[in-house]
């Protein structure tokens, strides 16, 4: 006790000192905080304003006051006739970008310099001319197209900007064109198909939209959808080849089409260490040029695991008693080999919610258990043999497993 006085007495006059330093190692300045000055004081105005035009936007460069007491500075515009924004920068940069213009014209932009105290200076203007805005690029690029029950939009977005494709149809009870289908992407290549709709002429249009809602013309067109029904599977029948998988543990082809996808129910299971690629074949019993398939793989604990297709193409063929041929593992769309041609390669989409399969939560488990719809590419010759071959699974093995198929199309 009494050493530990004495060590408090020696540290009693070096106390205050701590304290400070403490303090002040404490202190931050995030740019933009609240009035922390009460200095009233106006601040200067930017000069040597400069412009760099960009899509629908503009940089701004200038020269920042020699005030003390600056914090940022403020630029305000009006994009589209209606919609006013505020850009801030800090006094550390000495650039502010202004975006979100609706056209290639003149705008006026208003820049203020801002103090600690929130005291703007005098305003300063300048003219900016934005190039063309990315949505009025893209909009051009956009084609509507029949498609199976419905209609294929395709476009390009090669600078991958965030816009909203927006497809709107005559509805039957209102008479009137309305939204049917919006589509948000910042991919490069936009191409998908929006379906749903009766073999009959009905006007469609389509608009394209930007994040600052600015918005396209809209090109209208009278568009017949192509027919499409889910193909009969009780005319499906086992078409088995000498280069398919053999199964094993009672899980047979014609399980693939039971309409049963629980994980309490039996599907299709080739026998570990079979020969790769694992394949399947079988008879559609009908000619048809096929649209689209949906797919239900395990579900339940198998759900993204063990013998679950990850990567797989689809092939057909239309010959009467097609012969076996030795596919390869990677091929490009129309391929032929042989009897056979290939229909189209997929990825089985990975984890809706972005986790590391093996980790996956309760919705993926959903997504697979409700089954997934893939497309076939426009144009897809008729078949009436459907071959599905697995490349790789959810776990790497060696065998591969899934439960059922639902294929569409047009019947010959």
């Amino acid at each position: 006790m009494i050493k530990i006085k004495k060590h408090l007495k020696q540290l009693l006059p070096v106390l205050p000192l701590m304290l400070i330093i403490l303090l002040g190692s404490c202190k931050r300045n995030d740019g933009f905080n609240t009035p922390v000055s009460g200095d009233q004081t106006k601040p200067g105005v930017i000069t040597g304003v400069k412009v760099k035009n960009l899509n629908g936007a503009a940089y701004i460069t200038y020269n920042l006051p020699n005030s003390t007491n600056l914090l940022y500075v403020m630029a305000q515009y009006n994009i589209n006739g209606k919609t006013v924004r505020q850009t801030k920068a800090s006094y550390y940069t000495d650039t502010v970008l202004v975006d979100g213009f609706a056209k290639s014209k003149d705008y006026t932009v208003t820049l203020w310099s801002v103090s600690r105290s929130n005291v703007q200076s005098d305003p300063v203007t300048v003219t900016v001319h934005p190039d063309t805005p990315y949505y009025q690029l893209i909009k051009p690029t956009i084609q509507l197209a029949a498609d199976f029950g419905g209609v294929n939009v395709k476009g390009l977005n090669p600078a991958k900007k965030d816009i909203g494709v927006i497809l709107i149809a005559l509805d039957n009870s209102t008479k009137a064109l309305e939204v049917q289908d919006q589509h948000y992407t910042n991919v490069d290549t936009i191409n998908y198909t929006v379906r749903g709709y009766a073999a009959a002429p009905r006007k469609f249009g389509v608009y394209v939209t930007d994040k600052f809602g600015n918005v396209s013309d809209t090109t209208i067109l009278t568009i017949t959808p192509i027919f499409e029904t889910l193909i009969d599977k009780s005319k499906f029948s086992v078409y088995r080849l000498p280069t398919d998988s053999p199964t094993a543990y009672g899980w047979e082809v014609p399980y693939l089409w039971d309409n049963k996808t629980d994980d309490y129910s039996a599907g299709w299971h080739t026998a570990p260490g079979g020969p790769q690629p694992m394949q399947v074949t079988f008879s559609m019993g009908v000619s048809a040029q096929l649209s689209r398939f949906i797919m239900w793989e395990r579900p339940g604990q198998y759900a993204y695991a063990h013998g679950n297709p990850r990567d797989f193409s689809i092939w057909g063929s239309n010959k009467p008693a097609p012969l076996d041929a030795l596919l390869p593992q990677t091929a490009s769309v129309g391929t032929v080999v042989g009897d056979w041609i290939d229909l189209g390669n997929y990825h089985y989409p990975d984890p809706p919610s972005g986790l590391t399969p093996g980790f996956t939560n309760a919705a993926d488990a959903a997504f697979v258990a409700a089954g997934v719809n893939f497309n076939f590419p426009p144009g897809t010759p008729v078949v009436r043999y459907f071959r599905m071959l697995v490349h790789d699974t959810w776990s790497g093995g060696d065998f591969a497993h899934m439960m059922e198929f639902s294929i569409y199309g047009k019947p010959q």
